[in-house]
């Protein structure tokens, strides 16, 4: 009697949003998509403003240039970051923080830049649009602050034993 066994193995390899050089699923996830939207009206509002072909007040638009320009830089630094894993690999840093922080400058900071705008826009169309698009990017980063803030300062839970 000849009694044989016979063994087979396989292997099943799975890849995950985590494994890989890039992190795609994070354009397609609710931060990123905002990041999106943020650089796409931030970059309209900069444009608006720099195209028109007369401003009411000088330093006042410039200020709105300055603005729009350095929060629209600023987030598509964070965006990368994420899309290329590279918080995890800066661990000294603590991200959720700083872009919460950001988050914060940014909301304030544009909304009082839209408000000037739209104070000093003369009823100049280009100018205009350029603050309400001001406006637009100040609701998607008060939007982006309190879903930050939800993940950097949430309720965390505390169990006692008992």
């Amino acid at each position: 009697m000849l009694n044989r066994v016979v063994t087979t193995t396989s292997t099943t390899t799975t890849t995950t949003s985590s494994d890989g050089f890039l992190n795609i699923a994070y354009c397609r996830s609710l931060p990123g998509l905002l990041k999106f939207a943020q650089v796409v009206t931030l970059m309209i509002a900069f444009l608006c403003v720099h195209c028109a072909s007369a401003w009411t007040d000088y330093d006042a638009f410039r200020y709105f240039e300055v603005v729009t320009l350095w929060f629209l830089f600023a987030i598509l630094i964070f965006f990368f970051m994420s899309v290329f894993r590279l918080q995890s690999k800066l661990a000294c840093i603590n991200w959720p923080l700083t872009e919460f922080f950001h988050y914060v400058l940014g909301t304030i900071l544009v909304f009082i830049a839209s408000i000037v705008a739209a104070v000093k826009s003369s009823s100049i169309s280009a100018l205009l649009a350029g603050s309400v698009f001001g406006f637009i990017a100040t609701v998607l980063l008060a939007i982006s602050l309190w879903t930050s803030y939800k993940v950097t300062c949430g309720s965390q839970q505390t169990s006692i034993a008992l």
